[in-house]
């Protein structure tokens, strides 16, 4: 696996390393001893899977709060996603700030999603699916949602939503008060 750090403090996109020959190729998307060399979370607790029927359906920006804030790593393995995370971590030298990449079944890159980071994406092909595994057990008491078109942190999405979660659609502004300290 090639780490590539992100612009935003502890965020990666990870590359597959492939080992190619006329029947394909063959490649790690996940180390136990890579990540810790890495200084990655490596203790995953959830594997989930989604799919989005529809080209524009934006998921997100989701996050949980401590206890149960969460490291995220994400791959589209149908289809392609624009996948944001946003720093939303108080004190950090980034707040507040975006960094997106596509996701996609031909580059098979992943982002890795640190704690304090909101996450979200929309789908920019018909039946996008992708597979995440997270560190933390879900906890809908711990849960949040920063609105996917706040000011805040102003993200260039590559195009306007079609379709929403009626959760995503009454996400409240970000202020303050809503930081998560680790």
């Amino acid at each position: 696996m090639i780490f590539k750090p992100l612009p935003l403090e502890g965020a990666h996109l990870i590359q597959l390393k492939k080992f190619s020959d006329e029947r394909g190729f063959f490649a790690r998307s996940f180390c136990k001893d890579e990540f810790e060399q890495a200084g990655l979370e490596s203790d995953w607790v959830q594997v989930n899977n989604s799919l989005s029927r529809k080209k524009g359906t934006l998921r997100g920006l989701h996050f949980q709060r401590p206890p149960q804030s969460e490291v995220k790593m994400v791959r589209c393995i149908k289809g392609a996603i624009w996948d944001v995370i946003v720093d939303i971590r108080k004190g950090s030298k980034t707040y507040g700030e975006w960094v997106g990449a596509e996701l996609n079944e031909e580059n098979r890159d992943m982002m890795y999603v640190p704690k304090g980071f909101a996450h979200g994406f929309i789908s920019l092909t018909e039946d996008s699916e992708i597979l995440y595994m997270v560190s933390a057990r879900y906890n809908p008491d711990l849960e949040g949602t920063l609105r996917w078109n706040d000011p805040f942190h102003g993200i260039e999405w590559p195009m306007a939503p079609q379709i929403l979660s009626e959760k995503d659609q009454n996400a409240t502004d970000w202020n303050e008060s809503k930081s998560i300290s680790l």
